[in-house]
């Protein structure tokens, strides 16, 4: 199987560099500057689940792709979404599935509508991992999980397919029956963190020692109920781990958008917090709304950033 992995930063490079640690046929679709990395000093993996250095991975650059790929494996931003669909669209054939690893919905929206219906899986991935100064994959704790499945449900012949190369790679990974319902589970989860340690600026766990477990348990709350209402009940054992992870005062966890914003960089607000605002039941200016009002927080933030040329 052939597979192509659309960016080569923390998350592509984590687990494209997986897959090719386990000898699979993997190429990365990679921009000028990251190319010369990976060309120079190849992509090196550092993490407690075990280093990896692997010289020159095969990679190539918009405009030099030629023939379809049986996977896509996609990482990029999702505010980074449109040029990517038009770098990696020589590489959709007939038989080519994609499966997309970002945040929020949108994202199934725009490349369905692109590539149509059937060449899209759902798929999300839990890891925080992000690029050193020399361009070396950092692996920030042990979690690195990647689920797959088609969003209809059921198991396919592809997804059995995927699931035999994903097999061996020293990662955790799951084909799941009910890829949606997972998606909109971590959607609530991301949107409740990013929200409150953006708005505080503090990890979860001083959040929860400041006396705040309140506020983020009622920003759970809120983003429970968008996704009930839109048909995707998150199911008790998922809320009842997550009420207790984001209301331990040891916590460390924090979003990686208050990391983006820490030094300066663009953020995924329109499409974790905004667009699950507008799949709410209610127009949030109309009841008291935390989510909205950490929309305005990071709305806030990108239009200083804009006035200051970043």
């Amino acid at each position: 199987m052939r597979i192509l992995v659309v960016g080569a930063g923390g998350t592509g490079g984590y687990f494209g560099g997986r897959l090719l640690e386990a000898g699979r046929d993997v190429t990365f679709l990679v921009r000028p500057r990251r190319a010369a990395e990976l060309a120079e000093v190849g992509l090196t993996i550092s993490s407690p689940c075990g280093d990896v250095s692997i010289p020159s991975p095969p990679h190539v650059l918009a405009g030099q792709l030629d023939r379809p790929f049986h996977l896509i494996l996609l990482s990029c931003k999702a505010y980074d979404l449109e040029s990517a669909m038009g770098d990696f669209a020589p590489a959709v054939g007939a038989e080519t599935a994609i499966l997309p690893l970002l945040n929020g919905m949108r994202h199934i929206e725009r490349l369905t509508a692109r590539f149509g219906e059937p060449a899209v899986l759902g798929g999300l991935c839990a890891i925080s991992a992000t690029l050193g100064e020399q361009g070396q994959v950092l692996h920030l704790n042990t979690s690195h999980s990647l689920s797959f499945g088609e969003r209809q449900g059921g198991r396919s012949a592809r997804v059995e397919a995927i699931a035999e190369i994903m097999e061996g790679a020293r990662f955790d990974w799951h084909a799941s029956d009910a890829i949606l319902l997972a998606m909109w589970e971590k959607w609530v989860l991301l949107a409740t963190v990013a929200g409150i340690t953006c708005l505080m600026r503090a990890a979860i766990g001083d959040v929860v020692a400041a006396g705040g477990s309140a506020l983020v348990l009622e920003l759970l709350e809120e983003s429970r109920s968008i996704a009930a209402h839109q048909g995707y009940r998150p199911d008790a054992a998922f809320l009842d781990k997550t009420r207790s992870l984001l209301t331990d005062p040891d916590s460390p966890l924090m979003a990686s958008m208050l990391r983006d914003i820490e030094r300066g960089a663009r953020v995924e607000a329109d499409h974790v917090i905004g667009d699950l605002l507008e799949r709410a039941p209610v127009r949030p200016e109309q009841h008291r709304s935390l989510l909205r009002i950490a929309y305005v927080h990071l709305k806030s933030y990108e239009i200083r950033r804009a006035r200051e040329g970043a």
